[in-house]
């Protein structure tokens, strides 16, 4: 074989397997083509609609306080006073309630009891895991008996007062 045909039949050989690679490129590409597009618009950051807020957290409130010398099993107050007699034990009855009936919240109640002039005869604080309507009950009692005069209890819920009874000793 003399060189000129050896040139041609080489030539002719890469010029078929580029017409071969050509031809099979295009059917890879045609293979590879993407379904057509949705109708959806494209979203970006500008038309991405925010994020749904997350459900708000349940929260708890004192709704009363009642005060008097007894208390039933519910922990309400038998009957509601302001006047109490020296050697009685005095309750204070606090309803409280969730914003989520089904929902459980800690916190801290408290009750801190003091005297006319300012001096602080009693606190208590209870650590509670509030659901729904329900009661807690405080006391104070003195065995002697309490000084005549004017009192006052202050409830509190995670360190605040939220609410206040004054009663009195005769």
């Amino acid at each position: 074989m003399t060189r000129k045909t050896l040139n041609i039949a080489i030539a002719a050989t890469l010029l078929g397997s580029l017409a071969l690679v050509g031809c099979k490129k295009k059917q890879d590409d045609a293979a590879m083509t993407p379904p057509p597009a949705t109708t959806e618009p494209a979203t970006t950051p500008e038309t991405t609609p925010p994020p749904a807020p997350a459900p708000a957290a349940a929260t708890a409130s004192v709704g009363s306080v009642d005060l008097g010398n007894a208390v039933g099993a519910d922990m309400k107050v038998a009957a509601a006073s302001a006047t109490f007699k020296p050697k009685d034990t005095i309750y204070a009855s606090v309803a409280t309630t969730t914003s989520d009936a089904t929902a459980t919240v800690p916190g801290k109640l408290a009750a801190k009891w003091s005297f006319q002039d300012g001096q602080v005869v009693n606190e208590e604080s209870k650590d509670v895991n509030l659901s729904g309507a329900g009661t807690t009950e405080f006391h104070i009692a003195k065995p002697d008996g309490f000084p005549a005069g004017k009192y006052k209890v202050e409830i509190s819920l995670d360190g605040n007062v939220v609410q206040s009874k004054d009663f009195e000793v005769k």
